[in-house]
């Protein structure tokens, strides 16, 4: 029996460990998230912090999401859609379509950052109660300026991909991001992601068609999919939304 792929991600939010769990979740690919694990059965935070901290093997890796597949540790949420969208038939046979399907991961977490950013435009190491000044203003240029300009990119995509994916005819990991995408732009601003949503359609179908899929809709429907909330990469104040 192959031994199950090891995630390690903050086990109290979905964030960025989101976008590897639905590749391996789609793939049917077993894994432990480990940090969510009892300590009795070597979960927890100790784990992750070790990795954190380059006191176990492999490549040290900066900060989760970490992927452990036996000796190999491979971080940053892109890298890690991408080994495993090639490794189960979730990524294109052509080199060059390969790199394009990687070009719109990274598109979706440049995104996902200004997105984090809206709500934590000075610091990190502040909580957003310390920066709400500036969160107002980064917001309202997020929502005005670049959500406008991030959906319909990926919408012209979907219009020219000649098939109802985003990379044609068949499924590749960047849908199941772009899924998680906008339910996340969805949740954290309801009004601004409706008003740009009106004029992209095609995200929406291809939002639709990824939770009707079996495997996933049978996880969303798990206890494995952790809910939104407001310690995670998107993140709700209704004071950041679109003004009326």
């Amino acid at each position: 029996m192959k031994k199950p792929y090891e995630l390690y991600y903050w086990p109290m939010l979905p964030g960025r460990g989101e976008f590897v769990r639905l590749v391996l979740e789609e793939a049917g690919a077993p894994y432990v998230d480990v940090a969510r694990l009892p300590e009795e059965e070597g979960g927890g935070l100790e784990p992750l912090l070790q990795l954190v901290r380059g006191e176990r093997p492999g490549q040290p890796a900066y900060a989760p999401p970490i992927l452990l597949h036996g000796d190999f540790v491979l971080a940053q949420s892109a890298a890690i859609c991408a080994y495993l969208g090639e490794r189960h038939g979730l990524a294109p046979d052509e080199p060059g379509k390969r790199m394009q399907a990687l070009q719109l991961q990274l598109t979706i977490a440049d995104v996902s950052d200004e997105a984090h950013n809206t709500h934590h435009p000075i610091s990190a190491a502040l909580y957003y109660e310390d920066q709400k000044d500036a969160a107002r203003e980064a917001s309202k240029s997020f929502v005005d300026q670049r959500l406008p300009r991030f959906l319909p990119y990926f919408e012209r995509v979907l219009e020219r991909s000649a098939g109802e994916w985003l990379m044609g005819a068949s499924l590749t990991y960047p849908d199941l991001s772009l899924f998680q995408l906008a339910e996340g732009l969805a949740y954290a601003f309801p009004k601004g992601f409706a008003r740009v949503a009106e004029s992209t359609p095609l995200i929406l179908g291809l939002r639709d068609r990824v939770a009707t899929r079996p495997r996933i809709a049978a996880y969303l429907a798990s206890d494995r999919r952790l809910p939104f909330n407001e310690h995670g990469v998107f993140r709700h104040y209704p004071e950041l939304d679109l003004r009326d």
